[in-house]
């Protein structure tokens, strides 16, 4: 045995983990979208939740990464514990999958003319021909996505083919044949290297597909295997539960404090079964044989199965037991608790689940924002202290909700691969301070009704009833600017450009009425500065509303993206028809409005 040998072995390792991970990055990502979808249908039938547990972790190739999202989803509230506790026992299940692939490591030169497609020695190079033409070509939106899941898979034969190569030459060293024979005389030391492997692996599929490799020496026995391979479960869920524990809520702890128990359960068991069944004789012709690939993979799937059929009845007692151990949090409630617990790095793994919290707690932030200028303008007309201190206690829930969610996106952005999805991302950045800044405004205004309450004057009835009529037109705005951000709709988006030049040329207007009814003694003087300052007020929230629809599309319209300031300024510019007929329209209607009250 020379260092080559286990350079060669170690390399081989390498590409082994690389493609694991980049078949199931590519996987998350063309995925993530039906992913969210179906897991947030999960039902309280645990069958239904076992099931979509086995098929998720099959499809992701990870089960860590299925459990993290799961306990993501709990800390967001769109599943419960109990809910989790199917996906769990399923997702143990799911993992076996990638071993029975790896068996194809089974398939020799004399096999049939149809198997030899399946050789890793032919589908290897395929997979990676195929993976660099998707990858190359972009024909489609997810071609990178599915091209790396192919490049992945065939990176990772590569690997299992160098690893296997270096093991049998390690095997005429006679080292290695020492260390099975010890890990066979040995059970709880097998069963300490697969918990250890597992643990600095982090994926028991990739710990189960390492010692598929090695049993290509012809020296691994089923006695000095299993133990191995029931320590990998152990490894690999104490991972997932450090994983789901920082900076959870109580629930979401609780799911990985699940998994170990589950896993402790499975390993007792299988250890004590397998133990009676040898000391009854049943197993005796098994105990000392030759295991392969396939072996590995049959027994890591039937111990698997048969402990989840076995172990699931009992699954209310696990959650019973986590309750037990991970206490309830006494915590001050937020409104936007729920909201805010969805802002989590779990969904990372998935960037569609993470950009779905941030759009739903930039959709909260907004209609806090518009519900607290509404109560703003009826303090106005009649000023009241404890609306007053509602929108100044709303406007706290606004900033906080800003601080988090502008944190979470800069935190996620790493995570994005696909253009649509740093698409999606851009747009958020953009509209995130708008939101804000409408809930700032929404203050102002209640300042200036408060400054008129103090100083016991209010405006004129003319002025009030101008102020009514731009509200109603505020009000109109708002209305489009969330419909634009909240169904991405582009027509809604376009609406709002001829209305902020309305408002605009209106808030003119009404500072030349307002300083005539001043000049005829109609308006108190005091009440200037206030008339003044709410008329900018008006206008910032147009304008922010207009920020809103342009984000919006240019979000729909990507190539405006570096052209964006001059497409919007050409629109305003009087050259597009469709805009000077719907400004003009406006404007007519609200003149005239305004002109009847004044």
């Amino acid at each position: 045995m020379s260092p080559f040998d286990l350079l060669t072995l170690f390399g081989g390792l390498a590409m082994f983990l690389y493609g694991m991970r980049l078949m199931g990055d590519g996987l998350k990502q063309g995925s993530s979208g039906a992913l969210k979808k179906v897991m947030e249908k999960v039902t309280n039938n645990p069958v239904k939740a076992f099931l979509l547990g086995v098929s998720v972790t099959a499809i992701i190739q990870s089960s860590t990464a299925t459990i993290v999202i799961t306990s993501g989803l709990v800390a967001a509230g769109v599943l419960t514990l109990h809910q989790s506790l199917g996906i769990i026992i399923g997702a143990n299940v799911g993992t076996t999958v990638t071993g029975q692939i790896i068996r194809l490591l089974d398939i020799d030169s004399s096999a049939g003319a149809f198997l030899q497609i399946f050789r890793p020695s032919t589908l290897a190079p395929l997979a990676l021909v195929i993976g660099i033409i998707l990858i190359m070509g972009k024909s489609f939106r997810n071609s990178a996505a599915i091209g790396n899941v192919a490049i992945g898979f065939g990176i990772l034969f590569s690997g299992l083919m160098n690893m296997t190569g270096a093991v049998s030459t390690l095997t005429e060293s006679g080292l290695f044949e020492k260390l099975m024979t010890g890990l066979g005389d040995n059970p709880f030391l097998g069963y300490l290297t697969g918990a250890g492997v597992a643990f600095i692996l982090q994926s028991s599929s990739a710990a189960v597909g390492i010692l598929q490799a090695f049993s290509a020496s012809g020296l691994l026995t089923f006695h000095a295997v299993y133990p191995v391979i029931v320590g990998i479960y152990l490894g690999d869920c104490v991972t997932t539960a450090i994983v789901c524990s920082i900076g959870q809520k109580a629930d979401a702890r609780r799911t990985g404090i699940v998994n170990i128990l589950y896993n402790l359960s499975k390993s007792a068991m299988v250890l004590i079964v397998v133990g009676i069944l040898h000391s009854l004789g049943v197993i005796s012709g098994l105990w000392n044989a030759t295991v392969n690939s396939g072996m590995i993979a049959n027994a890591n799937t039937v111990f698997n199965l048969s402990c989840a059929v076995l172990l699931f009845p009992f699954i209310g007692v696990y959650e019973k037991l986590s309750r037990r151990i991970v206490k309830d949090e006494v915590l001050p409630e937020n409104p936007y608790k729920e909201k805010l617990d969805a802002l989590n790095p779990a969904f990372f793994l998935t960037p569609a689940l993470a950009l779905n919290s941030c759009y739903d707690l930039l959709l909260a932030q907004f209609r806090a924002s518009r519900e607290n200028i509404r109560k703003a303008f009826t303090l106005l007309a009649k000023y009241d202290e404890k609306t007053k201190v509602e929108i100044d206690e709303e406007e706290d829930n606004i900033d906080l909700l800003t601080d988090q969610v502008s944190k979470y996106m800069v935190s996620l952005l790493p995570n994005l691969h696909e253009t649509y999805q740093v698409a999606i991302l851009d747009e958020y950045y953009k509209v995130v301070t708008d939101f804000e800044r409408l809930g700032d405004t929404a203050v102002y205004i209640a300042d200036e009704a408060k400054h008129l309450a103090d100083m016991d004057v209010e405006f004129s009835t003319s002025a009030k009833a101008e102020i009514e009529v731009m509200r109603e037109l505020l009000e109109r705005l708002l209305n489009l600017a969330e419909r634009a951000f909240e169904r991405r709709d582009v027509n809604a988006a376009y609406q709002i450009e001829p209305l902020v030049d309305v408002t605009e040329n209106l808030t003119g207007k009404l500072k030349a009425n307002h300083l005539n009814r001043m000049v005829s003694g109609q308006c108190n003087v005091y009440t200037d500065p206030n008339f003044m300052n709410l008329l900018t007020y008006m206008r910032r929230i147009a304008d922010l509303c207009a920020n809103v629809g342009e984000a919006t599309v240019v979000r729909v319209n990507p190539e405006l993206a570096n052209n964006e300031h001059n497409y919007f300024s050409q629109l305003r510019s009087g050259q597009n028809e469709k805009f000077n007929k719907e400004y003009e329209k406006a404007y007519n209607e609200y003149c005239e409005r305004i002109q009847s009250v004044s």
